[in-house]
């Protein structure tokens, strides 16, 4: 799992040829964005609520709205507990990131 520890920093390098601290930055905030999406992707098919996630992974209901805003930069300890809580691996929540980078 160190793959995804440095994810966000590999799939932006990797796309950057000039590596700007400009692109790495748009970069890194999509990736914030698409985790985000998944995350309310999955949460919705499930039918659970934000409230309902949150208790499940044991995070504030605000926290997880910020997270599929995109607007939150998670841990993995943060990931796994959602994966946990929505019962899917942590794959599933970043697997839309190479394909839309």
């Amino acid at each position: 799992m160190v793959i995804i520890v440095v994810a966000d920093y590999l799939i932006c390098r990797l796309w950057s040829v000039a590596q700007s601290s400009a692109y790495y930055h748009i970069c890194y905030m999509d990736t914030q964005k698409i985790v985000g999406a998944s995350v309310r992707r999955i949460r919705q098919s499930k039918k659970l609520s934000q409230e309902k996630l949150a208790y499940l992974s044991e995070l504030d209901r605000t926290y997880i709205q910020s997270i599929e805003k995109g607007k939150r930069n998670i841990s993995i300890k943060v990931l796994f507990q959602i994966s946990k809580a929505l019962n899917v691996s942590i794959l599933e929540l970043i697997k839309d990131i190479e394909n839309e980078i």
